[in-house]
């Protein structure tokens, strides 16, 4: 029997990191995280199974190399924390990851994100659509994306699967746990982002995590630089992901709030966390739908967890109560989507 191909998997601990090492770890892949605190973040993600977890830095190329020798794969979910230094931090690390899948010939593993287009990609957004961001974060995805093209002209093969805002029962930090709802608590109101008019996009991690293992293990089937979009669960309008929220929780009545945008506004010259979310609120306010015809087109369909099975899920691993008990796991389905 052949040795298990090698993943190594750069932000672990974070939302699709996790979810996707835990994806190929029961595809049978060997998996190893890099971590600057390898002994805790292995103590903490014991959950994640048999993981090999490395010490090192993401900024330190040297690191990076050494923890990837031997993969066939290296998957870049490293993010600054917050929105802070985004192109300080954000560009030396994929820089460093680029190195070392030269040095090993591995082929990077990207999550993408709507960020790179601004309202004139859109309504329907497919791989070729104009990518010109209104917003500094949004213009450091760019370039992210732009480092990968470069690189493959010195061998550097990379896959960017993009989806819309994730949820799911490990995604950390997001829209829905940060806004819709409040983790460790039951759901007893809803707070709505975007306008209730406009169509949003939703990834599901669990199928993320599957779309992009099934697209790795397509590797003969890939050009050099491959880029794949999920349509994900998309909203049309927008607000119908409430109505998704009251029937998982079994409130039909569930009240729904407007996200306090003016509050944002009025603290953001003193907070940039909240200076990055006034750029991104054009996402809140334009429809933009991720197109997947490529994407059915090579997998046949995409991976997709019917929406209260996931939203049951999610709320379930935010610790949120009132989920409905004919709900099932979570599980990725293969439906037409």
């Amino acid at each position: 029997m052949s040795d298990p191909r090698t993943a190594l998997v750069i932000g672990a601990t974070g939302g699709i990191g996790a979810e996707l090492a835990l994806n190929l770890g029961k595809r049978g892949w060997r998996v190893r995280a890099l971590h600057r605190r390898a002994a805790e973040a292995a103590r903490r993600f014991a959950w994640l199974g048999p993981v090999e977890w490395v010490s090192g830095d993401a900024m330190h190329a040297a690191d990076v190399e050494r923890a990837s020798a031997g993969a066939q794969l290296i998957v870049h979910g490293a993010n600054p924390p917050g929105y802070q230094n985004w192109r300080g931090l954000a560009l030396p690390m994929l820089k460093s990851t680029i190195a070392a899948a030269e040095a090993h010939g591995a082929r990077i593993l990207l999550p993408g994100t709507v960020y790179n287009f601004g309202p004139d990609a859109g309504p329907v957004i497919d791989e070729t659509a104009p990518q010109n961001p209104k917003t500094r974060k949004g213009a450091v995805r760019v370039e992210m994306e732009q480092l990968l093209v470069r690189a493959a002209d010195r061998g550097v093969r990379s896959l960017v699967v993009r989806a819309g805002d994730f949820f799911g029962p490990r995604a950390g930090n997001s829209w829905f746990s940060q806004a819709l709802v409040k983790p460790g608590r039951p759901v007893r109101a809803i707070v709505y982002p975007g306008r209730p008019d406009v169509g949003h996009s939703w990834g599901y991690l669990p199928d993320v995590a599957e779309t992009m293992a099934r697209l790795v293990e397509r590797e003969a089937a890939l050009a050099d630089v491959e880029v794949f979009h999920m349509r994900g669960h998309w909203f049309e309008p927008g607000m119908a992901i409430t109505d998704a929220i009251r029937r998982v929780v079994g409130d039909k009545d569930l009240p729904v709030r407007s996200f306090p945008w003016w509050a944002v506004r009025a603290v953001s010259p003193l907070v940039p966390l909240f200076r990055e979310m006034l750029e991104m609120q054009y996402l809140w306010r334009e429809p933009l739908m991720l197109d997947n015809t490529k994407l059915v087109a090579a997998l046949g369909a995409e991976p997709h967890t019917p929406i209260d099975r996931a939203i049951a899920v999610t709320l379930a691993g935010l610790g949120c109560g009132g989920i409905h008990p004919a709900v099932g796991d979570g599980g990725a389905q293969i439906v037409s989507a």
